[in-house]
């Protein structure tokens, strides 16, 4: 048998190659699989970051071995050892770039996840990451190859300045997402409304646009950076989630205003301890405003714990303050214009 593959060197390297493939795809479906199952029921996450970051990365390797050892156990042409040779080299380094490129990623959007606000979980963030380990892998290439990188980096910087400005738009909305990245006066999980109108969630912010789900009708609404950069923002998150909402009202010029302001801090009580997003640690505050054309008016606010909890709020204290003042008979007057008609003499 040994006599007969050293005679057939192409059977002897089919060997090689087929049994690191088949190890390769045996450690795939049923070794990773267990360990990745063993990794989900432990506390601590970095492990299936790491896990997740082999995905058929030991097939590639076996491979490589295979290539390696047929390289020195058959007799080879030294141009064929030098081909084989270099293309190891890229493989080998593009495999372990795409290695450190998922652990990396992963772990950042552990962190992320953790430390929240710390570290942007956006798609812009991971992708330059992503960018920047690929450019240090393939200088790495590039030096095993022995190409001279200087006159590259020159190429590069004259064919750069021809493609700035043919994509001068593309890197505009670019650069102000890594400018909105960089300020974090915008993150995914914020409450935003723009000036032209749109308003929702931030979902991602990504290389060319920013992602908005609209609520509570969750359309996506897609706003270029540049533009989201250059127009008036209101986030709802910043300072802090928590906020007041405003609810104006009115009462009847003859009503005992003691009494009214009683009542209906009494109500925004209720709405506070009794509905998910009312915050009854903090009390409402009642302010008389003006003396309206048919009423007094003043205004409730009522302190909640985000954004997105002011429409159920207002809905329930609506409902609610109708039904304690008809109860009270507190009138909410309807509007009233006198009108003088002079005659004539």
């Amino acid at each position: 048998m040994q006599d007969y593959l050293k005679t057939h060197p192409l059977v002897l390297a089919s060997i090689y190659i087929l049994s690191a493939i088949l190890i390769g795809v045996i450690l795939e479906y049923i070794f990773l699989r267990k360990v990745k199952k063993l990794t989900r029921k432990t506390k601590w996450e970095w492990d299936d970051a790491l896990v997740d970051a082999f995905h058929w990365m030991p097939l590639v390797w076996l491979i490589c071995i295979a290539f390696y050892v047929i390289e020195i156990s058959i007799k080879l042409h030294h141009a064929v050892i030098t081909i084989i040779d270099k293309t190891l080299v890229v493989i080998l380094i593009t495999s372990i770039t795409i290695f450190v490129s998922r652990m990396v990623n992963g772990m950042i959007r552990l962190a992320a996840k953790k430390a929240q606000g710390v570290i942007p979980a956006t798609t812009l963030f991971n992708r330059t990451t992503t960018i920047v380990i690929f450019f240090i892998g393939g200088f790495i290439i590039l030096q095993n190859l022995n190409i001279e990188i200087a006159p590259l980096l020159t190429a590069l910087g004259v064919g750069g300045l021809a493609v700035a400005l043919a994509l001068q738009d593309t890197l505009n909305n670019l650069f102000s997402g890594i400018q909105i990245m960089i300020t974090r006066q915008v993150k995914p999980g914020d409450y935003v409304r723009l000036g032209t109108g749109e308003e929702g969630y931030v979902v991602d912010i990504k290389g060319r646009n920013t992602t908005i789900r609209s609520f509570p009708d969750n359309n996506m609404v897609i706003v270029p950076n540049s533009a989201l950069v250059s127009t008036i923002v209101t986030n709802y998150n910043l300072p802090a989630k928590r906020m007041w909402v405003v609810i104006p009202v009115g009462v009847a010029y003859d009503s005992d205003l003691e009494y009214v302001e009683k009542v209906t801090l009494e109500v925004a009580k209720e709405i506070g301890v009794e509905f998910e997003g009312g915050v009854d640690s903090v009390d409402p505050v009642l302010i008389f405003t003006e003396f309206g054309d048919s009423s007094i008016n003043f205004k409730v606010r009522l302190f909640i714990k985000d954004f997105a909890s002011h429409f159920m709020v207002k809905h329930q204290f609506i409902k609610r303050l109708h039904q304690r003042y008809h109860k009270e008979n507190i009138e909410i007057p309807f509007p009233i214009r006198t009108v003088y008609h002079k005659q004539a003499s």
